[in-house]
């Protein structure tokens, strides 16, 4: 029988087990969803593909860590008999869980690592998730290393492996520029085909066949999957909710979002007029004409493709449009290269989003600074043109730099009078980034101690005070996340006796700041060197509170509402007041 130090260890992994591929089959109904022009138009062929590599990753953790001794204690034998149950859903007998170990392990030699996580590198809109595939496979690696209690030194080694190689395969978000975006969906489509090309070599691991006569079949498209998605996977078949849930859903999406309060009230204003032209159509009562076309304006990382996708899931639910999906594209994905190309480009790229919103990121590029741009200035009068044709089944918002945008908008009459609104999204404060940050480590059940909150808003706020247009916003505070889920893994690695506590608590020194002294963080005290200003979210009332009380349970003094002060602003050294007193805990 096993007999493990921490007896919920096997109840963990196999909670991890489910989220490892809750991860993977997500990501691939989110491409299949709001990126159509990204995968084949077998959308269930990549969905079931996703769920084939999270099969052989998770096999590949679990025999990488296993094999550092050569032998299979009681304890990796359960924790093998919950893993086989999660693949193939029943629970095998003694001899059959021999075997089927062993063919395991001889599968787990042929997978290459990158090809299993290459989703998360190369797809841009999954890149998002790199941080939590990351502590998905670290946690699943340290409860299989540690099964039999204290890790061995080959273990550790393992476990460091492991880390290195998705250190090396997963690289940071990068802040958006020009160049960079100009093959980004050509880059996209060759990526998932590479996927789909490699699936043909991923070992079947839907179905060992010392239990089962079964033949291994490719999951690619256009040919039968390997299995058929079970219920546990892709849950119950989704009631259909009305249009009226959908936009509520919509709206409370972007209530959500950290911060961007100008926006939330534009749109939700825009929404409530859409309502009452709607009403006054019903009513049989004239309806004015309003442009639905957008700018948005504001520097990397502000959030304006999230927006854009809210907008259009709006937009689809009042019936505005049919679909209401977001097509993603900038110049290279509608300006060509050769005389009498661009036009049928363009063309092709706009009949995508039909019934739905066209997004065009840096927009300004797509005529040149310097007026000479035939190829650029035909995109956009074939935009102009499709826009008049199909006004009624297209949205098209244009984003970028501000400063930027408003030169394209004045350089082109046709664009300026399609486009009156203009919606400016603004660089996240230091406390908003800090928010962001502990989203993030929320989602993933990292806990944060005081010194480390205090230390992730010191570095936000030196950063933000510096801040040029070129500011990342709020993938600075994902690739600070990721980053600091990466240095806890270094850190535990080699802690022998490890707990559950110390595998998800981020400490001070997981959290470096590209850019930052390192003597801004000298005053990195408990003691009330630094003070901070947190507001009651109940009344408002603003209190300056010390570094011990960041993440603790408070009482407001004004109004003795309860809550938690997560995150509050650095108060600058000069208004900082001895004298202050505290809330009460």
């Amino acid at each position: 029988m096993p007999n493990f130090e921490f007896p919920d260890l096997p109840s963990q992994f196999r909670q991890l087990l489910g989220q490892c591929r809750d991860l993977y089959v997500s990501s691939g109904e989110l491409c299949v969803r709001e990126f159509p022009n990204l995968v084949p138009k077998t959308e269930t062929g990549f969905v079931q593909l996703m769920d084939d590599l999270h099969r052989a990753l998770v096999v590949k953790v679990f025999v990488t860590i296993c094999e550092a001794d050569r032998r299979w204690s009681t304890n990796e034998k359960f924790l093998g008999e919950v893993l086989l149950f999660h693949l193939w859903s029943e629970w095998l007998k003694e001899d059959q869980l021999k075997a089927a170990l062993q063919e395991m392990s001889e599968k787990a030699t042929s997978l290459k690592w990158y090809a299993l996580v290459r989703p998360f590198d190369q797809i841009v809109p999954l890149r998002e998730r790199v941080g939590e595939l990351e502590t998905i496979v670290t946690r699943l690696a340290n409860i299989v290393a540690r099964a039999d209690g204290p890790l061995k030194p080959k273990e550790a080694m393992r476990l460091k492996m492991i880390q290195d190689e998705l250190q090396r395969h997963l690289r940071q978000i990068p802040i958006d520029e020009p160049t960079q975006h100009q093959e980004e969906r050509e880059a996209r489509i060759e990526a998932v085909e590479k996927i789909l090309r490699d699936a043909k070599n991923i070992p079947d691991t839907t179905h060992s066949s010392s239990t089962a006569q079964s033949t291994q079949q490719e999951a690619f498209p256009g040919e039968k999957s390997k299995i058929r998605i079970s219920e546990e996977v892709a849950g119950p078949t989704e009631t259909q909710t009305s249009p009226e849930e959908q936009l509520q859903d919509a709206l409370a999406e972007l209530d959500r979002l950290i911060g961007l309060e100008n926006i939330k009230e534009e749109v939700r204003t825009l929404t409530n007029f859409l309502k009452i032209q709607n009403q006054r159509e019903q009513a049989g009562l004239p309806a004015t004409n309003l442009s639905l076309h957008m700018v948005f304006g504001g520097n990397p990382g502000t959030g304006k493709t999230t927006v854009a996708r809210i907008v259009g899931k709006i937009f689809g639910a009042m019936g505005i449009l049919k679909k209401g999906h977001l097509v993603e594209t900038d110049r290279s994905g509608l300006v060509a290269e050769y005389a009498g190309q661009t036009g049928p480009k363009t063309n092709q790229r706009i009949d995508e989003a039909l019934d739905g919103v066209l997004f065009v990121d840096e927009a300004y590029t797509l005529i040149a600074s310097s007026g000479e741009d035939p190829f650029g200035h035909e995109a956009v009068q074939t935009l102009l043109k499709r826009m008049e044709d199909d006004r009624e089944r297209l949205v098209v918002i244009l984003a970028g730099y501000p400063v930027e945008m408003a030169i394209l908008l004045h350089s082109n009459p046709g664009l300026s009078s399609r486009f009156s609104r203009n919606l400016e999204f603004v660089d996240y404060t230091a406390l908003e980034l800090a928010q962001i940050f502990g989203l993030m480590c929320d989602k993933n059940r990292y806990a944060l101690q005081p010194l480390t909150r205090a230390k992730v808003i010191v570095g936000f706020d030196y950063l933000y005070a510096r801040r040029t247009r070129f500011f990342g916003n709020g993938r600075t505070a994902r690739n600070l996340f990721e980053q600091a889920i990466r240095l806890m893994a270094n850190r535990i690695v080699g802690i022998v006796e490890l707990t559950v506590e110390q595998l998800s608590t981020l400490e001070p020194e997981d959290i470096e700041f590209d850019g930052v002294p390192i003597e801004i963080f000298s005053k990195l005290k408990e003691d009330g060197t630094l003070r901070f200003h947190i507001v009651c979210p109940n009344c408002s009332h603003g209190k300056d509170v010390s570094t011990k009380f960041l993440g603790q349970g408070v009482r407001c003094p004004k109004c003795e509402h309860n809550f938690s002060a997560d995150w509050g602003s650095l108060v600058p050294v000069a208004e900082n007041d001895p004298e202050a007193k505290s809330v009460e805990e």
